[in-house]
């Protein structure tokens, strides 16, 4: 039974996620020694011990995620603690909370800092996907099938949003999009969806509008599409990403020889480290961590689409939106394809509460997926069982049900 079991576990999946971890340890070290003397006077060495540290608990974690059953998780005995400690936490931020960035989004925990929101991603994930999965009989009435769910997702996004964290905020809100849109409902209720969403949009964006209007975030809209123009200003941070990309070439210029890193690249080992990855080993650096994220991010849909139990097909399809989203988000304002939101890259940059959370959402993946495996070799009885069904998210993402 054992070794059936561990022959089902997909080991390129747990590969890749290794591998992508320790390349982003050796690009922090790389990235953040500068940074470390010169703004913090710390060692050089002082955010790779620490993200050192935070890859061994995450591997830990990552573990006893991946042998954890994930159907267990869906019981009221784990889900209602849950949904209790991340909005309890996410409140007491107002009370104990640390400002950072100019958001109240942090716990000081000794020498270590908790960033809540994160850990409020995949609670969203795990609790609208148990709640759609058990709802799957009555789907679509909207009042009963529709609705309840989401109040959960509101409170969270509503509680991140005035830390103030909008780019956390819209993240959650556009993984839960993909969690509904793949649940079965009909394209009558997600219309009803979109149009009550906008109703109470509105008023929340006058309530917020000095924050969510700021001078520094109306510059981030405006810098992007040429940060030259202000480039000692408001266009400061992604002129030199453009100045480390561009730097770096094919080849780039050597691990450890990045120029932008010397204090001019803000936050190089966080927001910017895939400008220093792209400056120091070139378009070959950048290639490996790209396909390495679309390798997960693909896997864990394949994982969802096979996948006969909807709960476990929602969930894979949750976690996978989650690393794609916010790969974009980082890739993408890094880059100046769009606007800086301020976004960890995946598994690469530095931080403990991303990389804790990554590590239990995708060894629940990994569990999903040997169980899916599993029930492929062994359990299924080609001459006694009926054809199976179809996953919940093959049968309703790709056709709405009228």
């Amino acid at each position: 039974m054992l070794k059936k079991i561990l022959k089902s576990y997909d080991y390129s999946l747990i590969i890749v996620i290794t591998l992508l971890c320790l390349f982003g340890l050796v690009m922090v070290y790389s990235a953040s020694m500068v940074t470390a003397i010169q703004r913090y006077d710390y060692p050089s060495d002082f955010f790779y011990q620490k993200q050192k540290l935070n890859l061994t608990l995450s591997a830990i974690l990552f573990v006893f995620a991946a042998f954890f059953p994930y159907k267990a998780i869906k019981s009221t005995k784990i889900l209602l603690p849950m949904v209790g400690l991340i909005l309890g936490g996410l409140a007491a931020l107002f009370l104990f909370g640390k400002v950072t960035n100019n958001a109240l989004s942090w716990f000081e925990i000794g020498a270590r800092s908790v960033q809540p929101s994160e850990f409020a991603k995949l609670s969203v994930i795990i609790y609208l996907s148990a709640v759609y999965a058990k709802k799957q009989s009555y789907i679509n009435e909207f009042n009963r099938g529709v609705v309840p769910p989401l109040v959960y997702l509101v409170l969270v996004c509503i509680l991140v949003a005035i830390q103030p964290d909008f780019g956390t905020a819209a993240i959650i809100f556009a993984i839960a999009a993909t969690i509904i849109f793949s649940s079965g409902m009909n394209l009558r209720n997600i219309s009803k969806l979109i149009l009550i969403g906008l109703v109470f949009l509105i008023p929340l964006v006058l309530l917020l509008q000095n924050e969510i209007f700021s001078k520094t975030r109306i510059e981030r809209f405006t810098a992007y599409s040429n940060p030259f123009t202000d480039e000692k200003d408001s266009g400061y941070h992604l002129a030199n990403s453009y100045y480390a990309i561009g730097s770096g070439g094919l080849k780039g210029l050597g691990l450890g020889e990045s120029v932008q890193k010397l204090g001019y690249l803000p936050e190089p080992h966080t927001d910017f480290i895939i400008a220093v990855i792209s400056e120091e080993l070139g378009i070959f650096g950048v290639g490996f961590v790209l396909l390495s994220l679309a390798f997960i991010v693909l896997k864990g849909i394949f994982i969802g689409l096979r996948c006969k139990d909807p709960f476990g097909s929602l969930l894979a399809i949750g976690i996978s939106s989650m690393i794609g989203i916010q790969s974009f988000i980082n890739l993408g304002g890094a880059s100046g394809v769009i606007p800086l939101t301020g976004v960890p890259l995946p598994f690469v940059s530095y931080g403990g509460s991303s990389l804790l959370q990554l590590a239990i959402a995708t060894g629940i993946l990994v569990n999903i997926s040997m169980f899916v495996n599993y029930e492929e070799k062994y359990k299924k009885d080609k001459t006694a069982e009926p054809t199976p069904k179809p996953s919940i998210v093959t049968q309703n993402t790709f056709k709405f049900r009228s």
